[in-house]
């Protein structure tokens, strides 16, 4: 029998699947859904300090090996999942409250409304959002995402988390790990979150797929499995005392297996989840279990962060 229960800071969970931000966590009614799935965690969608409606549409497009998408944050307000989070039965899984303020005082305010809240939902700062027009990513400056986690650090005072774009340069995994690891409170890191600006063009058409940015997008799915993993390692490695949410790429129980073996303690569902449903995690859940007894693991701790080098 293989046991698929795991630990996040300290908490022990049934498995290590979640969604990904952003995907079927927008509204209460999307939440709830998420709430009884087999997923053992869930996080909300990334939300500002106002209601956003986000891109024109077309913004998301499903691709043969993924998807495309400039969403441009669509969420309801910080205080709509504030909300949601002070009624949430934070017994039945663990909650992840994920915010992305426009600006360094957007996310002081909601910081200092989450703080006050009674509720244990984890706190995830997104330092990555690819798809807001005119809006760098904070994760690429990493003066700018110094000076908010050292505003967070000090606001907070309680366990808290970022996402990370994805990195392509080994100089800039160690200066990203250098910045994270100053703040001890900053206890887990999600990424990738998806590969900014890619351009899908339509052969028969002639023409981008999305509205939004003149076509250009971030992709998920199986585009970005080799990226995602790579960050999931080298994050792994970098910050030791820090727990890494995997994601990117995971269609089946080997890509679940795969971040596991990265280093990834919880691993989240995202361009699957959309177009699969809540029943993906079942799916998902069965294949790596069957992975693991074809190994000989009865345990995710056998395995997990034991890539093998050549």
């Amino acid at each position: 029998m293989t046991d698929l229960t795991c630990h996040f800071l300290g908490q022990p969970l049934a498995n290590p699947l979640m969604n990904a931000s952003g995907v079927h966590c927008r509204t209460h009614a999307e939440l709830d859904t998420l709430a009884t799935s087999a997923a053992a965690a869930m996080v909300t969608k990334s939300c500002t300090l106002e209601p956003r409606t986000g891109n024109p549409e077309p913004r998301y497009r499903s691709l043969p090996l993924g998807s495309i998408n400039s969403m441009g944050l669509p969420n309801e307000g910080y205080r709509y999942y504030l909300d949601y989070a002070d009624r949430f039965d934070h017994e039945q899984k663990l909650l992840f409250l994920s915010i992305s303020g426009l600006t360094l005082d957007d996310n002081v305010e909601m910081i200092a409304a989450i703080r006050e809240a009674v509720n244990p939902a984890l706190l995830e700062v997104n330092l990555s959002c690819p798809n807001v027009p005119g809006k760098p990513q904070t994760g690429y400056d990493f003066e700018a995402m110094d000076e908010l986690l050292d505003e967070v650090n000090d606001a907070y005072k309680r366990p808290f988390g970022v996402k990370l774009p994805p990195y392509f340069d080994i100089s800039h995994f160690d200066a990203a790990a250098e910045v994270l690891n100053r703040y001890p409170r900053l206890a887990f890191v999600t990424c990738i979150n998806s590969v900014g600006n890619g351009l899908v063009i339509d052969p028969e058409t002639e023409s981008v797929v999305i509205k939004p940015k003149d076509g250009f997008g971030g992709l998920g799915g199986s585009y970005v499995l080799p990226t995602a993993l790579a960050n999931v390692n080298a994050f792994y490695r970098r910050c030791p005392d820090k727990q890494i949410i995997g994601c990117g790429g995971v269609q089946s129980g080997t890509e679940a297996f795969l971040h596991l073996l990265a280093g990834a303690s919880l691993v989240q569902i995202g361009t699957a989840l959309y177009e699969e449903g809540p029943a993906v995690f079942d799916r998902v859940l069965g294949e790596l279990a069957a992975i693991m007894a074809s190994k000989g693991y009865a345990t995710i701790d056998e395995f997990r962060g034991k890539l093998k080098m050549l």
